[in-house]
């Protein structure tokens, strides 16, 4: 059996983003996100640039930057974001379905839309569920890999154990939650540590208020 084309579940996960969002309304646009100091509308217009920027101008901008990931992060979602947010909206509507992932690592283009997705509902309460498959996806690259944040890092010398799917990922003290929850905690997400439970935790809460 063949595996699924893996940008037919980015896209999926960007188109059900998309569809939350065109049910906000206008005040909610300027809400705080759990990601830093960016509000929603700051969120999505990363998402785009996420999306529509290619390898090499996303080398330049770093360079550009002298490697500050803050500063890269908001020249991009500034030359994204829209006049106001519904074009903020159609811009990121239109990079629905784009291909494009800095050196290639689809996997982190999917984390980006899964996590970012979720920086932006859980404040807010939104009904945001992503994909079983999408999130297994994310979960197993997070654990073997730091790209973009360092989770790898973060969870080495832990064991990660779903509650809702038979995932177990590395060795040493347990942590369990559902899938996503664990995602987010690698993600750097402290607010996750709270869904989790095992003598795992605290040594992920310990290694976050160190960052």
């Amino acid at each position: 059996m063949t595996s699924p084309d893996p940008w037919h579940r980015i896209h999926a996960e960007r188109l059900h983003l998309a569809e939350v969002l065109r049910t906000l309304p206008a005040t909610s646009w300027g809400a705080s996100t759990l990601c830093d100091a960016w509000s929603v509308r700051d969120v999505v217009a990363h998402l785009t640039a996420a999306a529509c920027t290619p390898t090499l101008p996303w080398l330049t901008n770093m360079l550009a930057t002298r490697f500050d990931t803050d500063l890269h992060n908001q020249r991009l979602l500034l030359r994204h974001r829209g006049m106001d947010d519904a074009e903020t909206l159609d811009r990121f509507e239109s990079a629905v379905t784009a291909r494009r992932a800095p050196f290639g690592v689809v996997e982190g283009a999917l984390g980006e839309v899964l996590v970012h997705g979720q920086d932006i509902a859980i404040p807010l309460g939104l009904p945001l569920s992503p994909s079983r498959e999408a999130t297994r996806t994310v979960a197993e690259f997070y654990a073997r890999k730091d790209f973009a944040v360092e989770s790898h890092t973060l969870v080495r010398g832990v064991r990660l154990e779903a509650s809702d799917d038979d995932l177990r990922l590395g060795d040493g003290p347990p942590v369990r939650g559902t899938m996503l929850s664990l995602v987010m905690a690698m993600a750097g997400r402290s607010v996750a540590l709270d869904d989790l439970e095992g003598e795992g935790v605290d040594v992920l809460r310990r290694r976050l208020a160190r960052r």
